[in-house]
């Protein structure tokens, strides 16, 4: 798959960012949701806890309703000083005592003056109830005819000393409910009401409901309690309810579900946008990354190009630091390749150099062979000798072109062909000394010339044959001798035979190339020749002790 560097980039950051923004979100929704498990947990308690404190209100009514069953004002009948007794009992209570006969008319209201005229209760139904259990009961909230207000009873039934049965009644004002239901106790999204058994509302925290108006959400039954929820006017809400089995009220807290989860929702599109910002910007980033790192490249592949044109390319500062290295890489390589080509055109003129001077040597050996009176086959195997010597030297010459050639060495690859079988018969000695290529040419050429009179006329002729080679540096010069030692030699037939090529490879090559002084030595047991050669004629530099 070939993509730009952006597209990987780009990658790199969704895969590191993703994984991040997924589990960031896990962990929201966790957090979330234990919050609202909490927060249920909160209303759960909350409600309970208005539960309980209306549940000891009113046990606090009924206590105090026992308290004046037992009121001798009552027994006797003395309505008035049990409502003076009533009032000091009551006061700061907002309640009041009523006595309610069999017949449902009250006796005493103690809301308005003694005496004044009064008529059926209006929370008749409760005091049926009440008569006819003969126990306790709460009435439903309704609207007090006297108290011009909503209020809701609770009933005492009483049985007199005359075996007469009353109920001993407080009502109380529904508004007197609101210390109870306290908004502070509630999370900012939630409200809370009490509701009678009907349904109707006796407080509530949420000024739009009324006290007296039927709740606007189903609750029912009415003994279901907990977390619920419930639906109006295409509004879903979330509903905690619970149950007062002493009241047969339910207190319920409410919230719209889209409230209640606005806070979590807004924390995740708080972290949708947080993770897209960053998402983009890094992706910004990346695509400025590319650019920068794709202009690079682009400026690599252009010296790239310069370098296989074989121009000189001069490293470069790059925004990112390893492209520094690639940069650096290619200038040396771009040196590398100039000094390679200058080397290989040195080399070029060396080998056209040395080719026309192996040209020249084939053509000179060619000439004095022809000048030589030899059969075809003589010259033929001579002059492939020949050949074949200065190939050898020529081949030294190529293996030791940068250090050049040893003169032993030399010495040993053209006398190699002629040693017999005794190679302790020749004997070659000297201090290293190195040749340049023109210089190990021609001697190679004359120690072959030497090695092939020995073989023909002189040491090599015979079995007891000794050839020595040896040479010493003195001052600027190399003087290098030849000495031949054999039994059966005749320095007079020596001295009466015609020059060869050799004899003019010596004195015209070495003499002419080398500058070399050249002597010749005839003694009863062989010949000897001795060669003064300057050593610049040999090579630049060369000096005493070179290796």
């Amino acid at each position: 798959m070939r993509r730009p560097v952006a597209f990987y980039l780009v990658c790199l950051i969704l895969v590191v960012v993703l994984p991040s923004f997924i589990y960031a979100t896990i962990v929201l929704n966790r957090t979330n949701d234990a919050q609202e498990r909490a927060v249920e947990l909160l209303l759960k308690a909350s409600t309970e806890s208005v539960n309980r404190v209306i549940d000891r209100e009113v046990s606090s009514m009924l206590s105090m309703l026992a308290f004046f069953s037992t009121s001798n004002y009552l027994q006797t009948g003395d309505y008035r000083n049990l409502q003076v007794q009533a009032d000091k009992a009551l006061v700061g209570t907002n309640a009041h005592l009523l006595v309610i006969g069999p017949d449902y008319q009250q006796r005493l209201n103690s809301r308005v003056p003694y005496g004044t005229e009064l008529g059926q209760t209006a929370d008749r139904a409760t005091a049926e109830k009440a008569f006819a259990t003969d126990r306790p009961a709460v009435s439903s909230l309704f609207f007090g005819k006297t108290a011009q207000n909503w209020v809701f009873n609770v009933h005492y039934p009483v049985r007199l000393n005359s075996g007469e049965r009353i109920l001993l009644t407080l009502t109380q004002d529904a508004n007197h409910l609101l210390k109870v239901v306290n908004p502070d106790i509630l999370s900012p999204e939630w409200n809370a009401a009490v509701l009678d058994d009907a349904g109707k509302v006796i407080v509530s925290t949420d000024p739009a409901i009324n006290t007296g108006d039927p709740f606007f959400l189903q609750v029912v039954p009415a003994l279901r309690i907990g977390l619920g929820s419930a639906r109006h006017q295409d509004v879903d809400y979330q509903v905690v309810t619970d149950f007062s089995p002493l009241t047969g009220w339910k207190i319920v807290a409410w919230a719209k579900a889209a409230d209640v989860r606005a806070t979590a929702m807004s924390s995740l599109l708080w972290l949708t946008a947080g993770g897209a910002i960053i998402a983009t910007l890094a992706t910004a980033g990346a695509v400025l990354i590319a650019r920068i790192l794709s202009r690079d490249v682009r400026l690599l592949a252009h010296d790239a190009k310069r370098l296989g044109m074989g121009e000189r390319v001069p490293p470069r500062r790059h925004v990112i630091a390893e492209l520094d290295t690639v940069s650096k890489a290619l200038s040396e390589a771009a040196e590398a390749r100039t000094r390679a080509e200058n080397e290989i055109r040195f080399l070029m003129r060396e080998v056209a150099h040395r080719s026309k001077n192996q040209l020249t040597v084939i053509q000179a050996m060619l000439n004095q062979s022809v000048s030589i009176r030899e059969t075809a086959v003589a010259f033929a195997d001579s002059f492939r000798k020949r050949l074949a010597g200065l190939a050898r030297s020529t081949e030294l010459m190529i293996t030791n072109a940068a250090l050049g050639v040893d003169l032993a060495e030399l010495a040993e690859n053209q006398l190699k062909p002629f040693v017999p079988v005794d190679a302790g018969r020749v004997r070659v000695s000297g201090p290293p000394v190195r040749l340049d290529s023109q210089a190990s040419q021609t001697l190679g050429m004359a120690l072959h010339e030497l090695a092939t009179n020995a073989a023909k006329h002189g040491a090599f002729a015979n079995d007891s044959g000794i050839v020595e080679l040896s040479w010493a540096l003195e001052a600027d010069r190399l003087n290098l001798v030849w000495r031949e030692s054999c039994s059966n030699f005749d320095p007079g037939l020596a001295e009466t035979q015609p020059k060869g090529f050799g004899s003019v490879v010596l004195e015209r090559m070495l003499g002419i190339a080398l500058d070399a002084e050249l002597e010749r030595r005839m003694h009863a047991d062989g010949i000897e020749w001795r060669f003064s050669i300057p050593l610049s004629k040999l090579k630049e530099g060369a000096s005493e002790g070179e290796v």
